[in-house]
């Protein structure tokens, strides 16, 4: 009579079981994940260069259980009001890409807030440090100041 041995099938069985619950894991642990934002803005980090004594400042969360972005952009000593403001993406520094998300400005404005949901593939550059934020003016129509946006941990 022959004799048919379990083992390899109960291995692969167990195996097969903690790659289903490492996955379930995984995504379990995106769903409590908060991250907090942040980049400095400045005429160097445009693309071209740009010479401005304008600087900013881009901070805020990022809840990945609900693909939440809130956010907080300031400027200051720009060569002129804002004209625009948005994220770009997706672009590695020294690099230009096409607006994700525009900002609503007020005349005169020196910040502005917002929150948006960003689908998955936009987190996915997002937390890969591919956006970056800049503020345009009449005098520097491409942007007068850049930066990159990063994201980490809480």
């Amino acid at each position: 009579m022959k004799k048919i041995t379990l083992l390899p099938v109960l291995a692969m069985l167990i195996s097969c079981s903690l790659f289903t619950s490492s996955c379930k894991k995984d995504k379990a642990t995106k769903n409590t994940t908060m991250y907090n934002i942040v980049a400095t803005l400045s005429g160097a980090q445009e693309v071209p260069a740009v010479t401005t004594n304008g600087t900013g400042t881009v901070t805020g969360t990022y809840d990945a259980s609900t693909n939440t972005l809130t956010y907080n952009v300031s400027w200051s000593n720009l060569s002129g009001n804002a004209t625009l403001a948005h994220f770009h993406g997706p672009a590695a520094a020294g690099t230009n890409a096409g607006v994700v998300i525009p900002f609503t400005l007020t005349a005169g404005a020196t910040s502005v807030s917002g929150t948006t949901t960003l689908t998955d593939a936009q987190e996915t550059d997002f937390l890969n440090g591919l956006w970056y934020a800049n503020v345009h003016t009449a005098a520097h129509g491409s942007g007068e100041i850049r930066g990159q946006v990063t994201a980490t941990l809480q």
